[in-house]
C-alpha cells in the first residue's frame, strides 16, 4: 500500500520529533501532526511551530481538556477503576481520546495512515492501536519503533543531531515523563531499578509530605449521580475541578505512587506517579457511595473493578464489554449525590464526614441505643438459615 498521507500523534518529544523526518525518508510521505492539549501544561503553540519546523505539512492543536475529564476521566472514577489495586490510570485513560482524535484528523485530512511514538515494548502501542482498528477498521498503523533500525535514546540523539532536530532530553532529566490533567507519570533511566528511590527533585505535581503544610486543610467535594461537581460550594467545570483539587492536593503532598506493575505485553515495569486530584476523588466517591449505594449493588460494581481497569490499561476503551459495564456502572451511579468532608494534611486524603439527601444510613437502626425500630430477636433465625449448610456439613464430615 501506497502511504500519501499519514497523521501523527505528536508530543514534541525526542521521539516523535524524530518520527516526522523518519517518516518523510521512509514513506516518501506527507506528515500532519496532532498534538492533543490535556492539560499537560506545555507551551502547546511552540510545540506546533516545532512540528512545522520540523517537517510536518500541517499542525493541528486540539483542546481535549474537559472532554478528557468529563468523557473519560470520570467514567473512570465513577468506576473506582485502579489497575493492580495501586495504579489510578492516568496514562492509559488518555491514550482512547488521543487517538480518536487522531482518526477524526485522519479521516478530515483524508491520510491512508497514522503513526505513534510508542515503542514496541509497551502498552501504549496497544491503547493506540486498539482504538484505531476500532473507529476506522482499514487503517494503515505505521510504529516506526517496530520498525525503525534506532535501538536506543542515544540513536535517536544522534540521527536528529545530525538533522538539526532540537533535543528535549539532557542529563539532569534522565527519565520519561507524561502528563496530563490527572497525573504525571515517571519511567525509564534511573528509575529502571526497582530498589533504588525516585530522586525528591524529580516530583512536579507535589510536595513531599516533609515539607507540606504542618496545618491540616479540610474541603468539600459535592456529588451529583457519582460525578464531582463542586468544592467548597463552588460549581466547576470537569476540567477546572481537577486542576483545582491537583493545585489543593498537591500542596499536601497527596497522591504519589511507585509501583512495579504487570505490562499487558507480559514485562514487569516500574512507574512513579503523581495523582493529587485524583487521588482525592477516588477517596471521595467512595465515601458518598457508603452512604447512598445499596449494599448488594455495591458489591456487584466492586467485583467488577479489577475487570473494568484491566479494560482501561490494556487499551480496550472502545470494546464492547467495557461500554457494557459502563452502562451497569453508570445505571448504579443514579443517587450517589451527597457531599464529602476531607481532611488534607502531609500525604493524607482522611474522611472527615458525608452527607446525603438520599443517604441510605438510617441512625435509628444503626444506633447502639435504645430504639423500636429493629427487633434483634429477627437475628436468630436469620442466623439459624445461613448456618444451616455449615451445620450439615460439619456433621457429614464428623460421621465419615
Amino acid at each position: 500500500m501506497k502511504v500519501r498521507k499519514v497523521v501523527l500523534a505528536y508530543s514534541g518529544g525526542l521521539d516523535t520529533s524524530v518520527i516526522i523526518k523518519w517518516l518523510k525518508e521512509t514513506y516518501k510521505c506527507e506528515v500532519i501532526a496532532f498534538c492533543a492539549d490535556l492539560g499537560q501544561e506545555e507551551d502547546i503553540s511552540a510545540v506546533k511551530t516545532k512540528a512545522l519546523k520540523t517537517g510536518a505539512s500541517k499542525a493541528h492543536v486540539v483542546d481535549l481538556r474537559e472532554e478528557f475529564v468529563s468523557d473519560y476521566v470520570f467514567p473512570m472514577l465513577r468506576a473506582n477503576a485502579v489497575y493492580e489495586g495501586t495504579y489510578l490510570l492516568g496514562t492509559s485513560i488518555a491514550r482512547p481520546l488521543i487517538a480518536k482524535k487522531q482518526i477524526e484528523i485522519a479521516n478530515k485530512e483524508n491520510a491512508d495512515a497514522v503513526s505513534h511514538g510508542a515503542t514496541g515494548k509497551g502498552n501504549d502501542q496497544v491503547r493506540f492501536e486498539l482504538t484505531y482498528f476500532a473507529l476506522k477498521p482499514g487503517v494503515k498503523v505505521i510504529a516506526p519503533w517496530r520498525e525503525w533500525e534506532f535501538d536506543s535514546r542515544e540513536s535517536l540523539i544522534k540521527y536528529a543531531k545530525k538533522h538539526g532536530i532540537p533535543v528535549p532530553v539532557t542529563k539532569k532529566k534522565p527519565y520519561s515523563t507524561d502528563r496530563n490533567l490527572f497525573h504525571i507519570s515517571y519511567e525509564g533511566g534511573i528509575l529502571e531499578d526497582p530498589w533504588a528511590e525516585p530522586p525528591l527533585d524529580m516530583f512536579t505535581l507535589t510536595a513531599s509530605p516533609e515539607k507540606a503544610p504542618s496545618k491540616a486543610q479540610y474541603i468539600e467535594i459535592g456529588y451529583a449521580d457519582g460525578n464531582p461537581v463542586t468544592v467548597d460550594g463552588k460549581k466547576l467545570s470537569p476540567a477546572n475541578l481537577l486542576k483545582k483539587l491537583n493545585e489543593i492536593a498537591g500542596k499536601h503532598g497527596i497522591g504519589r505512587v511507585d509501583l512495579v506493575e504487570n505490562r499487558f505485553v507480559g514485562m514487569k515495569s516500574r512507574g512513579v506517579y503523581e495523582t493529587p486530584g485524583g487521588t482525592v476523588l477516588h477517596i471521595a466517591h467512595r465515601a458518598v457511595e457508603s452512604i447512598t449505594l445499596d449494599r448488594e449493588l455495591l458489591h456487584l460494581r466492586d467485583s467488577l473493578i479489577p475487570k473494568y481497569a484491566e479494560l482501561v490499561y490494556y487499551g480496550f476503551w472502545f470494546s464492547p464489554e467495557r461500554q457494557a459495564l459502563q452502562k451497569l456502572i453508570d445505571e448504579a451511579q443514579k443517587g450517589v449525590t451527597g457531599t464529602v468532608r476531607l481532611k488534607l494534611y502531609k500525604g493524607n486524603c482522611i474522611i472527615a464526614g458525608r452527607k446525603s439527601p438520599v443517604s441510605l444510613y438510617n441512625p435509628e437502626l444503626a444506633t447502639f441505643e435504645a430504639e423500636a425500630v429493629y427487633n434483634q430477636k429477627d437475628a436468630e433465625g436469620f442466623i439459624k438459615l445461613n448456618a444451616l449448610r455449615l451445620k450439615i456439613r460439619s456433621k457429614l464430615k464428623a460421621g465419615s
